[in-house]
Parts: structure tokens; sequence; C-alpha cells
């Protein structure tokens, strides 16, 4: 049942609130089916599937408020659901933060952020995608290690001031590493969508391929500020931390007003207003852009819209939660899903063509923040790293570790390509001068 229609997962919410004998409450249904294939060394190492419904319930008694979960909908179980979150209710402290829930909202929709075929992948599908990449690199004499997973999942939410929310949602990710059978040459390639019908595993496998065996024989080249070519890759990811995804995630407005982040100015508040970045970046979010459709609505029930985070180097906006906004009488913006960074209409290989001497970057990994009051990082390369001269790759480099802050980057543009999908986002190549190498690592 993990793919409930409106009116299934409405219902329930319905029962589930005629149960409640707190001042508010609010039922969440969360549903998902879908799952995945590992492989390593062109072997499938696990497989595992997901098919779940839970469900979460909120009940509050002035300003304490407790949670209680179930994954059944017999009415015992609901009803008992309901009955735990008021004791916990009465328990908990008052909280300081207490606003109340929402009532009645319009949401904006987004067709495109289910696909029918991606809800209808098999195990087949998963296996047959899996081998095209395990055959390409055993053809080729290389080592492949890739994961893929998908979803097909629900959320609904209702609670007792007449808030109703419902959307469907799909999606699918990949990524592979190939190495040389000596271990000395690395390549990686990932991608993610909502519709299966754009992805093959096989193209991205040859691209991880290519750069595996590219990379073989990489020299030492000195530390220092280069001209760095940053593929989508290096500037976002699904899984660990990234130099684009840290500077979204610093555009909170209560940790800027608080002294916490690049964007506090002193004395107090917020750099809101300011020319912060180069004047050709423009960053915004849109759960209904066709290429990226998110969630229309947030955790705490508020409408996701088009929101313009960044507008030619100009800080537009901050998100925040309902108390900050309140209290600090500001717009009350929720955090956003997915964001687009505008770009141009060159490839990576065209920015490459016009570059006299630079380095290109495949991937970034192992990021760990220095200072947050400037967003600076340090992390490695990796996965393909190449010496560019008069346009052309002319060799690999060994890995370096960077240190560097996106605030900079994002000051240092030379050019700004054409975005891609990835990690949920729209993401452009980016041509930076003085990106700041500091040492060498041996690591492939």
């Amino acid at each position: 049942m993990a793919i409930l229609s409106k009116d299934e997962a409405q219902t329930i919410l319905k029962k589930v609130l005629s149960f409640s004998t707190a001042d508010e409450c609010e039922a969440t249904l969360n549903g998902e089916i879908g799952g995945n294939v590992r492989s390593a060394r062109n072997t499938i190492s696990t497989a595992g599937a997901v098919d779940n419904v839970s469900l979460a319930v909120e009940s509050r008694f002035g300003k304490r408020s407790g949670v209680a979960t179930c994954n059944q909908f017999d009415d015992a179980t609901l009803r008992r659901c309901v009955q735990r979150a008021e004791e916990i209710a009465k328990l908990a402290p008052e909280s300081p933060e207490y606003v109340p829930l929402l009532g009645p909202q319009q949401y904006l929709t987004a067709p495109a952020s289910f696909a029918q075929s991606t809800a209808n992948i098999t195990p087949d599908y998963r296996a047959q995608q899996t081998a095209a990449s395990m055959q390409l690199c055993d053809t080729k004499k290389l080592d492949s290690a890739g994961f893929l997973e998908d979803s097909a999942g629900f959320i609904a939410k209702r609670n007792n001031k007449g808030l109703e929310a419902y959307q469907q949602v799909t999606g699918l990710s990949y990524s592979v590493t190939v190495r040389t059978k000596e271990g000395t040459g690395s390549g990686y390639a990932t991608a993610d969508f909502n519709d299966i019908s754009k992805f093959d595993a096989k193209i991205l496998t040859q691209i991880a391929a290519d750069k595996a065996t590219g990379s073989v024989g990489a020299k030492a080249m000195e530390p220092g500020k280069y001209t760095v070519i940053l593929e989508p890759a290096a500037l976002v990811a699904n899984t660990d931390a990234s130099l684009l995804g840290a500077l979204m995630n610093a555009f909170d407005a209560r940790n800027a007003d608080e002294g916490r982040s690049f964007l506090s100015k002193k004395g107090g508040g917020n750099r809101k207003g300011e020319k912060m970045f180069d004047e050709r970046v423009t960053i915004y979010s849109d759960p209904t852009h066709a290429e990226i459709p998110d969630l229309t609505f947030s955790p705490d029930g508020r409408p996701q819209k088009k929101v313009t985070w960044i507008e030619k180097g100009v800080v537009k906006n901050l998100y925040s939660t309902r108390f900050w906004a309140q209290k600090g009488n500001i717009p009350d913006i929720p955090r956003p899903g997915g964001w687009i960074m505008e770009g141009g209409t060159q490839t990576t290989a065209d920015l490459i063509k016009g570059t006299q001497k630079g380095i290109l970057v495949t991937r970034l990994w192992y990021i760990r923040p220095v200072d947050p009051q400037t967003l600076l990082f340090t992390g490695l390369t990796r996965d393909g790293t190449f010496y560019i001269e008069n346009g052309k790759i002319k060799h690999p480099v060994k890995n370096f570790r960077f240190n560097e802050s996106p605030v900079i980057m994002l000051n240092n543009l030379e050019a700004i390509g054409k975005p891609v999908r990835l990690a949920g986002n729209l993401v452009p190549p980016l041509k930076i001068r003085d990106f700041t190498f500091t040492s060498l690592s041996d690591a492939v």
C-alpha cells in the first residue's frame, strides 16, 4: 500500500484527527516503494527493496507538543498512536519558540515530480542497467563500483486547523566509480532524474571509464593558486558536503542575524540586499521547474514558491523558521529543496577550449568546514584531475588538498557553463581564477 491516492491518504488522516483530544493535532503520512543495486569489481554485491508507509502524529496542548509514529493503520493502532502523542505532549516542557499550526494553504502543482515510468521500475530493470555498466568495464579491463537507487512515493498532511496537502514524487540516482586494474587511474560520474527515460548507466560509465584511463600516470604539480574548471560534481553532491551546497545552506536568516554566518553584518543584522558575488551569479529555487520538480510544500506545511536567493550577485532573500520570521517581522520563506544557478551555453569541453592554462577538477570530497564566518572549507580532489594547456588536456595531475570559500569562488568567476541537473539541482560547470591548492595528495 506504499503509494496511496490523495483520497486514500486523506481518509486515514481524517480518521486520525477524529481520535484527537488535543488543542492542535497534525498528522503526516509518508509512503515509499523502491529499490537499489550496489556493485563492486564488476559484480553485483547487494540488492534491496523498500515498501513502507508511516504515520507521524503531532499533538499539542498549549505550547507543549509530542510526536508518535506507527506503520499500521487499523483503528486500534491509529487511536493508540494519537493517545501516545498526547501523553508525550502532556509531559513535555513548553516550547519557547511555539507558533500555532498553519490553517488552509494554497499550493502550486508540480506534475513533473512524478513519472509513472520510474514508479514502474522492476528488479530486472536495475539489473539490466547495472549489467550494462559492468560489461563495459569488463570489456575495457577496468573495475567499477556503482550504486543505483530509485523510489516512488507520496507525502500527505492534514491538521485540525484546516491544512491539507498531498503530492507524489519519483526519483532515481546513480553513481559509478571506475578504476584501472592496477589502481593508478580513477574516474567518476553521477546523475539523478525524476523520469528514468533520461537515464542510461552505460553512458555514465563510459564517462567515468574515460577519466579512469586518462588519469593514469598523473604528474605532481606545485600547490598554489590556479585557474580551475570545476565540473558540476565538484560543486554539489548527493551524499557528502559540497561547496555550493554549503553556500545555500548558509542562507539561514537566524544564523545570519545571530552572527554565526558569512551573511552576518557587523553590529547585528544580516547582509540581505548587499552585492556579495560576481554580477553574473543568479540562484533561485522553483518547485515547479520542469528539470528539477520538487515538493510544493515544506515539512511544516508552508507553500514552496519560486524564490530568488541571489540576483546578479545581490543577496535577495534568506529562509527561516516560522518562529524567527514572526519574531523579526521578516518574510516567512521556508528552506528550499533544489535550486537553480543560471548559466550560459558552454559545456565543460567548451570551457576547456577557452583555457590557456588551468586545472580540470572532476570531483571534490572529504570536504570539511574551516571557518563558518567566511565559509572557508578544505577538502581533496579525486577521480580525475587534469592539467589544461592551450585549450587541451595535456596530462593528469596528482590530487590536491584545497582551502577555498564558495564566496570567494563566486567573486573570481572567469566563465559559467551550461547548467546540468545534479543532486536535485541545476548546476553549471564553473571556471574560476585563483583557486587555492595547499598541498598534494598521493591518493588516486
